[in-house]
């Protein structure tokens, strides 16, 4: 049987818990931290090349399929900037919003700036991008990295960097529940795609994981029960190739993002959270010597 065209290639239990980073001694803890830091700095890149929210989607999952597995990258040989911007670059370049090499270079010397890894967004308008832009001496030492990365990314993933995503799906299976024509099912909308743009940057790894239509599924059950809209009381998301173990693990790992924020916020407080070989290796030294 041919898999599903909205199927994304996902990762097996043993490809979470046995990372190439874990292999070289990085323990879990800093991975997630970093991992977590990578996607909202892919995000934040997205943002302020005025990228389509799909776009910025891809590149994460795409970033995080990189890290998983045996295989996959290594804290101690890949630091999550390069990998990030990588990721974003080749996602880009296959959409119809490619960014040139010296649009991500300067953006990402630009978001580096900043003293501390949890950016606000108001904060990304209050400096000049344009007074980072770099010399033509890093920018071409950062192009060549930027073209070394894309290219490990790509053996890392077989080449396969197709990510299918659950937006266009939820909006889909709104219609199907016939909520859309609720007074607050435009609130309904935005809450269920929120709870996806959350799925995309939790430790859980949930896009990974699990399929678009689950994903989906998840966000609507989560959206309708804090808008207060009541949904068919049958169990509709086994109509959505949904069982209730899934949704109830998904719904879980969604909620679960903002405390897991809140956490890493007041751990690296007022500090960078290491993003690169260097600040990894100095971390890692530093805890050793506590």
């Amino acid at each position: 049987m041919q898999p599903s065209p909205l199927a994304n290639p996902l990762a097996t239990v043993a490809h979470l818990e046995t990372t190439g980073s874990l292999l070289d001694g990085i323990p879990s803890d800093l991975e997630d931290s970093v991992r977590f830091a990578g996607a909202r700095l892919t995000q934040a890149a997205g943002v302020l090349l005025r990228l389509p929210q799909e776009v910025i989607a891809q590149a994460i999952v795409v970033f995080m399929r990189f890290w998983v597995g045996p295989d996959g990258g290594s804290l101690v040989e890949f630091g999550a900037e390069q990998v990030s911007a990588a990721s974003l670059y080749l996602t880009t370049k296959l959409s119809a919003y490619p960014k040139s090499p010296r649009s991500i270079v300067n953006v990402y010397a630009y978001l580096s700036s900043f003293a501390s890894t949890f950016i606000e967004p108001s904060e990304l308008q209050v400096k000049k991008a344009e007074a980072y832009y770099v010399s033509e001496g890093t920018f071409e030492r950062r192009r060549v990295a930027l073209f070394s990365t894309e290219q490990r990314i790509l053996r890392t993933l077989g080449f396969n960097v197709q990510v299918n995503l659950p937006y266009t799906l939820c909006i889909t299976y709104l219609q199907a529940l016939d909520v859309v024509t609720h007074p607050r099912a435009s609130e309904l909308a935005k809450r269920a795609i929120a709870h996806l743009n959350t799925a995309l940057l939790g430790p859980q790894m949930l896009y990974l994981t699990h399929q678009p239509p689950q994903l989906a599924t998840a966000a609507i059950y989560l959206a309708a029960k804090e808008v207060g809209i009541k949904l068919p009381e049958v169990e509709w998301w086994e109509v959505f190739d949904t069982d209730r173990e899934e949704l109830g693990f998904l719904c879980v790992g969604m909620l679960s993002l903002e405390g897991f924020a809140q956490k890493e916020k007041e751990r690296w407080e007022g500090r960078r959270v290491p993003m690169n070989v260097e600040e990894v290796e100095k971390e890692v030294k530093r805890r050793g010597e506590e």
